[in-house]
């Protein structure tokens, strides 16, 4: 077995707002960054010059001599400027063209075409994103931070903020952010946290940072997955948990209609944190890993493109993102290992092969496909799909269905006169010229995820999908059907021919049955 790698420490951090006793001290903390910032562009252009850290910080060097700066506060300079300098190489940016302040500010005030009070504001905010900043980093062996040091008194926090030259300002920190009382903990026990104050609409907002050693794993794939998928109607999160030899040994479902009627953003966030809670929960009682899909971007519909006012709704309530970065927060906290795999078609496989063959709903077979993916297994087409993807007859009678629904939304749409209509009907006319192209491609692998043929490795149709465009609405009436027990016959048989000879279309089949619903 490979070695495991170490898990990476877990960032926390706590946002506030600083409140100045005195005037006077707030002036002197705007002029300390405004020099700190300044110290960061002329640190960034001297290792453009390949100029060393070692010797930037020293001293008797410009930065410490001439920005008035303390060797800790000209060290943090010179880091902020190559962070800087390492995201513009890695975004493939060059580097002499980064702009302090922000690109879109500096052309919007290039361009000369505000003027009055627009032009002010926006020239304060370019003063302030190019002139107030001041970082410092945590040090174990100072006692938490040396030259922005928290300290409790008198049952409020304080920060007190070293000038640069063994004087200081002090200010009280203001927040309720729920990572107070750790961030507390840290200082009475003399931890290190980070520190970034920056300005904003003339107020100085403060970032306390630090790590966490992660929770040693208590609960990993090796004993198995939870599997979670996450549906819009009915709106619940399903769960499969799956063995590590990858069977089915429970799943059930949490609802989520509760949350869709929170009165607010605040019940909404606790609601979703105890669901997270319960997640997590049964991850533990199992000592299973959690398994997610990984999404970068749920589509979201506007008004106007036909997608209807309900199903925008659903999509708009759909607190997916946020619900699973509680759950993935959480895991890591009680020792949970957490799986993310590519989402790719697991809807798909869960109900063509796993709701018919195990009596399952589509969203329990959707966590399923993603558990036993988690653990590396791969989805085989069964005998029977591929039995009927070799049927001739079948791929002729999806074809015609598509091809008669394609020319009859085409006729809708050239009589229809209500744009959100037409709108609904183009997208009703992309899915049926998409079946199509399914339809008439060669088919890839059975089984694979990429979606190539073997052998000569050139580009196929995904067996899954032509199954599913096959399938679904030709034969069972709906994109997304309910009942998917009618493909047991295909799944067991491939029994094309049994429908085939049957009196008039096959169920749900025929663009003359396009109406039909099982359920």
């Amino acid at each position: 077995m490979p070695k495991r790698g170490k898990r990476k420490a877990d960032f926390q951090g706590v946002h506030a707002l600083l409140v100045f006793p005195f005037a006077e001290d707030f002036h002197l903390l705007l002029d300390l960054m405004r020099r700190f910032s300044a110290a960061v562009r002329y640190a960034y252009n001297r290792l453009l010059e390949g100029k060393p850290r070692e010797e930037l910080k020293r001293q008797e060097s410009p930065l410490c001599a001439f920005f008035g700066l303390n060797t800790r506060y000209a060290d943090d300079a010179v880091m902020k400027a190559q962070a800087l300098l390492d995201s513009a190489q890695e975004r493939g940016e060059d580097p002499r063209k980064v702009v302090f302040g922000g690109r879109k500010l500096f052309e919007t005030l290039r361009r000369r075409h505000l003027s009055g009070k627009p032009l002010k504001e926006l020239k304060r905010e370019w003063r302030e994103k190019r002139q107030g900043t001041l970082y410092s980093r945590g040090d174990k062996t100072k006692g938490g931070n040396l030259n922005l040091r928290l300290l409790v008194k008198e049952e409020a926090l304080w920060l007190r903020i070293n000038l640069g030259d063994g004087s200081y300002v002090h200010a009280l920190v203001k927040t309720r952010h729920p990572n107070l009382s750790a961030l507390v903990e840290r200082v009475h026990a003399s931890l290190p946290y980070n520190v970034e104050l920056s300005l904003k609409d003339g107020k100085v907002q403060a970032a306390f940072t630090w790590e966490e050693e992660p929770t040693p794993l208590v609960a990993t794939k090796e004993n198995g997955v939870l599997g979670i998928d996450v549906n819009a109607d009915p709106y619940h999160l399903a769960l499969a948990v799956v063995g590590p030899d990858g069977n089915l040994k429970r799943h059930l479902t949490l609802s989520l209609e509760e949350v869709d009627r929170a009165p607010n953003r605040g019940a909404k966030e606790l609601l979703l944190w105890k669901i997270a809670h319960q997640v997590v929960s049964l991850a533990l009682e199992h000592g299973v890993a959690v398994a997610t899909e990984r999404l970068k971007h749920l589509r979201k519909s506007r008004r106007g493109d036909g997608s209807g006012r309900t199903f925008r709704g659903k999509q708009h309530r759909f607190a997916y993102a946020s619900l699973l970065r509680k759950v993935h927060s959480l895991a890591r906290k009680r020792g949970v290992q957490v799986v993310e795999v590519n989402p790719q078609d697991t809807s798909t496989i869960g109900m063509l092969k796993y709701a018919p063959q195990l009596s399952l709903s589509k969203d329990v077979a959707a966590a399923y496909v993603i558990g036993r993916r988690a653990l590396g297994f791969k989805e085989k087409l069964p005998k029977g799909y591929q039995k009927l993807l070799g049927d001739g007859a079948f791929l002729v009678q999806a074809w015609d269905f598509y091809r008669a629904r394609a020319e009859e939304l085409r006729t809708q749409k050239r009589n229809e006169r209500d744009r959100s209509r037409r709108n609904r009907l183009s997208r009703e006319l992309k899915k049926a010229q998409g079946a199509l192209s399914l339809l008439s491609s060669p088919l890839g692998s059975p089984g694979s995820q990429d979606g190539f043929t073997e052998g000569r490795k050139r580009p196929g149709a995904n067996a899954w999908r032509v199954l599913r465009v096959g399938t679904f609405l030709p034969l069972l009436g709906r994109e997304v059907p309910r009942d998917l027990s009618p493909l047991k016959v295909f799944l067991h048989r491939g029994a094309w021919e049994g429908w085939r000879g049957c009196l008039g279309p096959p169920p749900g089949g025929g663009p003359k049955c396009a109406n039909v619903h099982f359920g």
